[in-house]
């Protein structure tokens, strides 16, 4: 498959492998789980880190298939869900530090054009996750009060 700003193809991936249960070796509860999600999530862990430390640190190799749920769901369930989908909120960052970058070098189109690419990511995100009622409708990317919305 293409990548989306250019002409060029993509770099396939590593697939994981084909399970429907969680291995024998994983002795960890659904409640441990949550439990130690919901402690990683409060101490200001993103949910893409807390897959990674369970992965590592507690040999949990798929949260969904040990307990049914995503991540985003168990704190969606705990009430702690992040007001804004973890891919867009690194967009919004990558797209912040590209404004300051280019209010300073007014002559880097490279980057002027980066920028460009990654808010026109950000709007096609924006209505994905509007269509699918993750975000209400009246919300809207925009670049001077960009930097509000990132803050926890």
């Amino acid at each position: 498959m293409a990548k989306m700003h250019t002409r060029r193809k993509g770099q396939s991936g590593s697939k994981r492998p084909m399970r429907s249960e969680a291995p024998a070796w994983c002795t960890m509860s659904t409640d441990e789980i949550t439990k130690v999600v919901l402690e990683m999530w409060k101490q200001g862990m993103s949910t893409s880190l807390i897959g990674m430390v369970l992965r590592d640190k507690y040999g949990m190799p798929d949260v969904k298939l040990a307990t049914g749920k995503k991540i985003t769901a168990i704190l969606r369930e705990n009430d702690q869900e992040p007001p804004v989908p973890e891919d867009l909120y690194n967009l919004v960052v990558k797209a912040i530090g590209l404004r300051k970058h280019v209010v300073h070098n007014h002559s880097d189109n490279h980057n002027t054009r980066s920028l460009h690419n990654v808010e026109s990511k950000i709007r096609r995100l924006v209505k994905y996750y509007q269509s699918t009622k993750v975000l209400p409708n009246d919300w809207k990317y925009k670049p001077e009060t960009a930097e509000m919305l990132i803050t926890r």
